[in-house]
């Protein structure tokens, strides 16, 4: 893929404007022009016009640009009007294609900089495609109480047939538990307080398991950034549960054992699950592992390498449309190699040459 693919890919996307009046700028041009300004460090509406006017002459090679570059103000408007799923499913009808996809983790995140007194922080619930660091879907929510709702419509956006969907304890609940299962997919549910004595007869079974069914994976020892850790994970059939009917098709129970130290002291935490799998422990602890890969691959990384908390956009959906330009270029940084280089250089790199930008869109093929 090069700018041309990316142009034919995002002609997908209707144009919410009126289509009479004084429309001097193309939605083709703006989009593209956006897409390529969150590829090359830029970050709002502003940066989107001086990308455009820096790049002019690259630009008018593939876009009709019959007016020149919008202004800021014109990028802005456009985006709050634009449909986030249109915009998303343009994008990952060609960033999908043929990618792995195994495990699919599920999590919300806030953009601070998007809520004042007038506006209430966006919250998006996304589904994380683990192996191949692609977005699969995204809704927004009021808060994050609301992400037990949310997470029943994403699931019903995505195809999750045969792949596992993990997600924190928010969403351990019986009807999200339904809902995976009737899609054909099995889940890896986070325990806590929240489901009456479940996390108490789970921990309570794993504190007295010598002389109960259960097996056991030890990890190795792991050194870095200053500490020492080690990842253990015990399995249980959870059939002894009492209120294992609550639940559709539960198979296991799981207790995963972090210990960590750190100049000499020792702190271990227990965290609980559940799961529809019958599977060896260490299978377990890959996938409880994996899921921590939407902290640290896709928020972790919005807010670094995209500085995503300092956005200021939050009128309609422009803050939403923000996100999912980030999210997409996530993917494209990832896959292409270059040395080194980390996803910010990369950016900038993108930003000084355009020929490099090119070879970050063909690297998705």
């Amino acid at each position: 893929m090069d700018i041309i693919d990316l142009k034919k890919q995002l002609a997908g996307v209707s144009d919410p404007r009126r289509q009479w009046g004084n429309l001097k700028h193309l939605l083709i041009d703006i989009l593209v022009i956006g897409m390529c300004t969150i590829l090359c460090d830029g970050e709002d509406f502003v940066d989107m016009e001086e990308y455009g006017n820096d790049k002019t002459e690259w630009l008018q090679g593939f876009l009709a640009l019959p007016h020149g570059i919008p202004d800021s103000d014109t990028f802005r408007r456009v985006f709050e009007v634009v449909n986030p799923k249109e915009l998303a499913n343009c994008l990952r009808s060609w960033l999908d294609g043929e990618r792995t996809r195994r495990q699919v983790c599920l999590d919300g995140k806030t953009v601070c900089g998007s809520g004042n007194s007038e506006h209430v922080a966006l919250h998006v619930v996304t589904a994380w495609a683990e192996e191949a660091r692609l977005s699969l879907g995204e809704l927004a929510v009021d808060e994050k109480s609301n992400e037990i709702t949310a997470i029943p419509k994403l699931l019903d956006l995505i195809d999750v047939e045969g792949e596992v969907v993990s997600i924190d304890a928010m969403g351990c609940q019986t009807d999200i538990a339904d809902k995976i299962r009737n899609r054909k997919a099995d889940y890896l549910l986070a325990v806590k307080g929240n489901q009456g004595h479940l996390f108490e007869d789970i921990a309570a079974y794993f504190d007295d398991c010598d002389d109960l069914p259960h097996e056991k994976w030890r990890g190795k020892l792991e050194k870095g950034h200053g500490r020492i850790e080690r990842r253990s994970v015990m399995t249980a059939p959870a059939d002894w549960l009492d209120d294992r009917a609550k639940w559709h098709d539960i198979q296991t129970v799981i207790c995963s054992i972090g210990t960590r130290i750190t100049d000499d002291v020792e702190v271990t935490t227990k965290r609980y699950y559940i799961s529809s799998l019958r599977a060896p422990p260490e299978k377990f602890a890959e996938q409880i592992r994996n899921h921590w890969s939407i902290e640290n691959h896709l928020h972790w990384a919005l807010d670094v390498t995209f500085r995503e908390d300092q956005s200021r956009a939050k009128k309609d959906n422009s803050p939403l449309n923000l996100n999912v330009l980030r999210k997409f270029a996530l993917p494209i940084l990832h896959a292409c190699k270059v040395g080194r280089l980390s996803a910010q250089k990369k950016r900038k790199k993108a930003a000084r040459n355009p020929d490099f930008l090119n070879q970050l869109l063909f690297s998705q093929k």
